[in-house]
């Protein structure tokens, strides 16, 4: 420092000097990293703290999903289909049949599109309630996620009771679900539902309220609907935005059109585009799937006994054609364009999955934050990566 003035000096310090050279840094942030939610890799240019440009490169975990699914029956496919969102299993699993008894011109038994639509929203509270859980545990706070795993084994019970699976439930089947319900089940379905909905309030408190959960979030990550429409950004981060559309009451399958969903059905959307928003969003949406979900097992009662599934032959053949068949998955658009050339396997089945969109969109997002707020966005965007490297 000898011989340098203190104006020099100062600029030296504070970096505001014409004559100190600085060169942008390059971090990666993965693959493995606590903050990614799996195997996913940040390449971020930095200008001291700040991003200059955010680079996701995906791929780590490819799983060549929709390549096996060319190489295996209609009724093994549904194996594949649920593993690539591991939190939406089931939900996965609804696009892949319904795609398959469209091309058939198949319709379900009554109780089993009840059914369907009963475990579609259950899987979507669970779904929720691990990301209400892990978002604040990205920004520190620890005691959330005992919370939502409390509550997640509430419903896990009921799902785990009627499956088998915790994880991988693999109970639809083309023309309808695997085995009849369970009896009593519904009951414990109301039981599981009002236990959770009376405890739902405590996360409410506990990280909506909180003022250092609210700096962190508030006006940080704004996504713009423009952003979300050049990206094809779906699901809760598109609504965070006010962007209002969604396929359970705008394009309704399964149950979704029938006036005891339709009442209960509330689009959830925000304002503000930023990671609170989106929180927001997606606590508000997990207490209307309780809503729709006591609606269904409601529905399910009044229903005479009948069969759950249809019988189909020994090798089932799609005949030849194609269809698109997309769903409100938890997080966003979940969609199979199927293309059959009258064989036991498909020609094509391809693949749009939520979770793709919603990292591309990352691009748009970081630049010009800092190192610090990318862990508050990248966990605001609601993703899983096997969803990405399907």
């Amino acid at each position: 420092m000898t011989g340098m003035t203190s104006q020099q000096l100062t600029e030296r310090v504070a970096g505001t000097g014409t004559g100190l050279e600085t060169t942008d840094m390059v971090l990666n942030i993965g693959p493995q990293h606590p903050a990614t939610h799996g195997v996913l890799r940040l390449r971020l240019v930095l200008d001291g703290e700040r991003i200059v440009s955010a680079d996701p490169i995906i791929g780590y975990m490819h799983r060549g999903a929709e390549k096996l699914f060319e190489v295996r029956d209609y009724r093994q496919i549904i194996v594949l289909a649920n593993r690539h969102d591991w939190l939406s299993a089931f939900a996965s699993e609804l696009g892949v049949v319904l795609a398959v008894e469209r091309m058939l011109g198949m319709e379900v038994p009554e109780r089993a599109t009840w059914a369907r639509t009963l475990l579609a929203e259950l899987n979507r509270i669970l779904n929720h309630l691990m990301f209400l859980g892990s978002y604040p545990l990205e920004l520190g706070a620890i005691t959330p996620i005992f919370y939502a795993f409390r509550e997640r084994e509430e419903i896990q019970a009921v799902m785990e009771e009627i499956s088998g699976g915790r994880m991988h439930f693999m109970f639809n089947r083309v023309g309808g679900l695997k085995d009849e319900l369970p009896l009593g089940w519904t009951d414990r379905v109301r039981a599981a539902i009002a236990t959770v909905r009376s405890r739902m309030s405590d996360i409410d408190r506990l990280i909506t309220g909180n003022e250092i959960f609210r700096a962190r979030t508030r006006g940080v990550g704004v996504l713009t609907p423009e952003q979300i429409a050049a990206y094809g950004v779906s699901g809760p981060i598109a609504r965070a935005s006010g962007v209002d559309f969604d396929l359970r009451r705008d394009d309704p399958y399964l149950a979704y059109g029938e006036p005891e969903v339709r009442e209960k059905l509330k689009v959830v959307t925000g304002r503000g585009g930023d990671c609170l928003a989106r929180f927001e969003v997606l606590l508000e949406q997990a207490y209307n799937s309780l809503d729709i979900a006591q609606a269904c097992a409601d529905k399910l009662d009044t229903l005479p006994t009948g069969p759950i599934n249809q019988r189909l032959p020994k090798i089932l053949k799609v005949p030849e054609g194609h269809t698109y068949a997309w769903t409100e998955n938890p997080l966003g658009i979940n969609g199979y364009f199927l293309v059959s050339h009258g064989d036991k396997t498909p020609w094509r089945l391809k693949l749009r999955s939520a979770s793709f969109n919603n990292i591309q969109v990352l691009a748009e997002v970081l630049p010009g934050h800092l190192v610090s707020d990318m862990v508050a966005i990248l966990g605001s965007m609601f993703f899983v990566v096997g969803d990405v490297d399907k």
